[in-house]
Protein backbone atom coordinates (compact mmCIF):
# COMPACT_ATOMS: atom_id res chain seq x y z
CA UNK A 1 0.00 0.00 0.00
CA UNK A 2 1.17 3.57 0.66
CA UNK A 3 3.17 5.27 3.36
CA UNK A 4 1.82 8.54 4.73
CA UNK A 5 4.64 10.65 6.15
CA UNK A 6 4.11 13.64 8.44
CA UNK A 7 7.27 15.71 8.68
CA UNK A 8 7.40 17.32 12.13
CA UNK A 9 3.63 17.63 12.66
CA UNK A 10 2.57 20.27 15.16
CA UNK A 11 -1.17 19.99 15.83
CA UNK A 12 -2.40 16.89 17.69
CA UNK A 13 -5.97 16.73 16.32
CA UNK A 14 -4.64 16.71 12.74
CA UNK A 15 -2.38 13.75 13.52
CA UNK A 16 -5.24 12.00 15.33
CA UNK A 17 -7.46 12.42 12.27
CA UNK A 18 -4.69 11.06 10.05
CA UNK A 19 -4.22 8.05 12.35
CA UNK A 20 -7.91 7.32 11.85
CA UNK A 21 -7.55 7.77 8.08
CA UNK A 22 -4.62 5.33 8.00
CA UNK A 23 -6.53 2.79 10.08
CA UNK A 24 -9.42 2.94 7.61
CA UNK A 25 -7.32 2.79 4.43
CA UNK A 26 -4.59 0.34 5.47
CA UNK A 27 -1.85 2.90 4.93
CA UNK A 28 1.14 3.15 7.26
CA UNK A 29 1.77 6.41 9.07
CA UNK A 30 5.31 7.68 9.66
CA UNK A 31 5.96 10.59 12.01
CA UNK A 32 9.25 12.43 11.54
CA UNK A 33 10.47 14.01 14.77
CA UNK A 34 10.45 16.36 16.46
CA UNK A 35 6.70 16.29 17.00
CA UNK A 36 4.95 19.37 18.33
CA UNK A 37 3.14 17.19 20.89
CA UNK A 38 3.21 13.80 22.58
CA UNK A 39 1.29 10.99 20.89
CA UNK A 40 -0.40 10.46 24.23
CA UNK A 41 -1.76 14.03 24.02
CA UNK A 42 -5.47 14.05 24.92
CA UNK A 43 -6.38 15.96 21.74
CA UNK A 44 -4.55 13.44 19.56
CA UNK A 45 -6.21 10.50 21.30
CA UNK A 46 -9.63 12.12 21.07
CA UNK A 47 -9.29 12.78 17.32
CA UNK A 48 -7.97 9.28 16.68
CA UNK A 49 -10.55 7.81 19.05
CA UNK A 50 -9.79 4.13 19.43
CA UNK A 51 -8.06 3.83 16.05
CA UNK A 52 -4.49 3.79 17.42
CA UNK A 53 -4.70 0.02 17.80
CA UNK A 54 -5.77 -0.39 14.15
CA UNK A 55 -3.15 1.89 12.61
CA UNK A 56 0.49 1.15 11.92
CA UNK A 57 2.23 4.27 13.29
CA UNK A 58 6.02 4.53 13.29
CA UNK A 59 8.22 7.34 14.55
CA UNK A 60 11.58 8.29 13.05
CA UNK A 61 14.21 10.54 14.60
CA UNK A 62 14.70 12.49 11.36
CA UNK A 63 14.27 12.39 7.58
CA UNK A 64 17.47 10.41 6.83
CA UNK A 65 16.44 7.77 9.36
CA UNK A 66 13.05 7.41 7.67
CA UNK A 67 14.69 7.03 4.24
CA UNK A 68 17.15 4.43 5.54
CA UNK A 69 14.53 2.37 7.40
CA UNK A 70 11.71 2.49 4.86
CA UNK A 71 13.48 2.92 1.50
CA UNK A 72 10.27 4.13 -0.18
CA UNK A 73 9.65 3.40 -3.86
CA UNK A 74 9.01 7.01 -4.79
CA UNK A 75 8.44 10.11 -2.71
CA UNK A 76 5.61 12.50 -3.45
CA UNK A 77 5.54 15.71 -1.44
CA UNK A 78 2.56 18.02 -1.01
CA UNK A 79 3.33 21.71 -1.22
CA UNK A 80 1.61 24.96 -2.05
CA UNK A 81 4.71 25.55 -4.21
CA UNK A 82 4.08 22.44 -6.32
CA UNK A 83 3.41 22.87 -10.02
CA UNK A 84 1.70 19.52 -10.63
CA UNK A 85 -1.86 18.90 -9.47
CA UNK A 86 -2.18 15.82 -7.25
CA UNK A 87 -4.52 14.09 -9.70
CA UNK A 88 -1.85 14.09 -12.42
CA UNK A 89 0.44 11.80 -10.42
CA UNK A 90 0.37 8.08 -11.20
CA UNK A 91 0.76 6.48 -7.79
CA UNK A 92 2.08 2.96 -7.19
CA UNK A 93 2.05 0.83 -4.04
CA UNK A 94 5.18 1.54 -2.01
CA UNK A 95 5.10 5.28 -2.73
CA UNK A 96 5.52 7.65 0.21
CA UNK A 97 3.16 10.63 0.44
CA UNK A 98 4.90 13.35 2.45
CA UNK A 99 3.28 16.32 4.18
CA UNK A 100 4.93 19.16 6.09
CA UNK A 101 4.19 20.84 9.40
CA UNK A 102 1.08 22.95 9.59
CA UNK A 103 2.75 26.33 10.13
CA UNK A 104 5.62 26.18 7.63
CA UNK A 105 5.29 23.29 5.18
CA UNK A 106 8.15 21.10 4.01
CA UNK A 107 11.68 22.50 3.97
CA UNK A 108 12.95 23.67 0.59
CA UNK A 109 15.91 21.28 0.84
CA UNK A 110 13.52 18.33 0.87
CA UNK A 111 11.33 19.74 -1.92
CA UNK A 112 14.35 20.63 -4.08
CA UNK A 113 15.66 17.06 -3.79
CA UNK A 114 12.59 15.71 -5.63
CA UNK A 115 11.76 15.78 -9.33
CA UNK A 116 9.30 18.59 -10.08
CA UNK A 117 6.60 16.07 -11.05
CA UNK A 118 6.74 14.59 -7.53
CA UNK A 119 5.95 17.88 -5.76
CA UNK A 120 2.18 18.00 -5.80
CA UNK A 121 -0.32 20.73 -5.15
CA UNK A 122 -3.98 20.82 -4.28
CA UNK A 123 -5.83 23.39 -6.42
CA UNK A 124 -7.34 26.26 -4.45
CA UNK A 125 -8.98 29.55 -5.30
CA UNK A 126 -6.76 32.61 -5.64
CA UNK A 127 -5.40 34.17 -2.45
CA UNK A 128 -5.87 30.98 -0.42
CA UNK A 129 -3.02 30.16 1.94
CA UNK A 130 -3.27 26.40 2.40
CA UNK A 131 -5.56 23.49 3.16
CA UNK A 132 -5.87 21.85 6.57
CA UNK A 133 -3.24 19.12 6.93
CA UNK A 134 -5.62 16.25 7.63
CA UNK A 135 -7.85 17.30 4.71
CA UNK A 136 -4.86 17.46 2.37
CA UNK A 137 -3.69 14.02 3.43
CA UNK A 138 -7.18 12.59 2.92
CA UNK A 139 -7.54 14.02 -0.59
CA UNK A 140 -4.19 12.72 -1.84
CA UNK A 141 -4.38 9.40 0.02
CA UNK A 142 -7.79 8.61 -1.44
CA UNK A 143 -6.63 9.55 -4.95
CA UNK A 144 -3.66 7.20 -4.60
CA UNK A 145 -5.92 4.43 -3.29
CA UNK A 146 -8.55 5.08 -6.00
CA UNK A 147 -5.86 4.56 -8.63
CA UNK A 148 -5.31 1.10 -7.15
CA UNK A 149 -9.00 0.26 -7.44
CA UNK A 150 -9.42 0.67 -3.67
CA UNK A 151 -7.50 -2.59 -3.31
CA UNK A 152 -8.28 -4.22 0.03
CA UNK A 153 -11.34 -2.03 0.61
CA UNK A 154 -14.92 -3.14 1.00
Amino acid sequence: MFDIVLYQPEIPPNTGNIIRLCANTGMRLHLIQPLGFELSDKQCRRAGLDYHEWADVLQHADWPTFIKRVNPGRIYAASTHGRVNYDQARFRPGDALVFGPETRGLPSTLLDSLPVEQVLRLPMVANSRSMNLSNSVAVIAYEAWRQQGFDGGV
